[in-house]
């Protein structure tokens, strides 16, 4: 059974080529150079991957849906740009698409840095993911953020981690903070929620409490408290968006 690996890419120059050096061990890595503005997908193709130019940036689900439409392999393994696959784990997924038993899927532990730290906890960690799948026993779900594999058929874990290198620095992360809010709210706007004043005061602060406290954030130190200051930031912002969009 051959394996392709799919990558969706924006402006990751700086993360490309580590993630493909990453996947050394598949039969093929396509990437697809989701609207980018710099070289992404002229080092995606350097390095010998098969590359797929959007002119504009179609959204997640879509550019998903499009890079499997150009994957060979009977499996597919979906990386982000700003992850890497280990040699231990490299391992198990080689030896599951050689010898899948009745599994239709894998997840995998991610472990991930923030300000290139390791958060054990504030709940981001294990974070299993579903990232090994059959081409054919498996769909991307049609959220405008964190969409979602969709598998028909037994799923198995792994237990080596996928390394998650997210916001090495404050400026990433805020960056970031804003697309994602506006996804997640019109997400949210899209099936027929709303936002009240009760929301924009008392999730941001659920949040907080629940990553710092609940989840022994804390124990992670500064960052741990700077991660849940952001994440209770980031609900607010999100719902504030949806709150006042409805005022319109």
């Amino acid at each position: 059974m051959s394996l392709s690996v799919l990558i969706i890419a924006h402006n990751e120059r700086e993360n490309i080529a580590d993630a493909i050096s990453s996947v050394s061990f598949a039969d093929e890595v396509v990437v697809v150079d989701n609207g980018s503005d710099d070289d992404t997908g002229e080092i995606a193709s350097k390095m010998g991957a098969k590359v797929i130019r959007s002119d504009e940036n179609i959204g997640y689900a879509d550019a998903k849906r499009l890079g499997i439409e150009h994957c060979a392999g009977e499996w597919i393994l979906w990386l982000d740009a700003d992850e890497r696959i280990s040699d231990e784990l490299a391992e198990e997924i080689v030896g599951a698409v050689k010898n899948p038993e009745n599994f239709a899927a894998f997840k995998m532990p991610r472990k991930s840095f923030f300000l290139k730290k390791w958060i054990r906890h504030c709940g981001w960690y294990p974070d299993y993911v579903l990232r090994l799948f059959l081409k054919d026993r498996a769909q991307f779900s049609d959220d405008l953020v964190h969409e979602k594999v969709i598998v028909e058929g037994e799923v198995e874990k792994f237990s080596n981690p996928i390394i998650h290198h997210t916001d090495p620095d404050i400026e990433h992360y805020l960056k970031k903070l804003n697309h994602y809010t506006t996804l997640g709210a019109r997400q949210m706007a899209a099936q027929g929620k709303r936002a009240s004043a009760l929301d924009i005061v008392i999730r941001p602060v659920a949040t907080f409490l629940r990553m710092f406290i609940v989840k022994l954030g804390f124990l992670d130190g500064m960052h741990g408290f700077v991660l849940s200051v952001f994440s209770a930031v980031h609900t607010m912002t999100k719902y504030a968006k949806l709150y006042f969009a409805a005022k319109r």
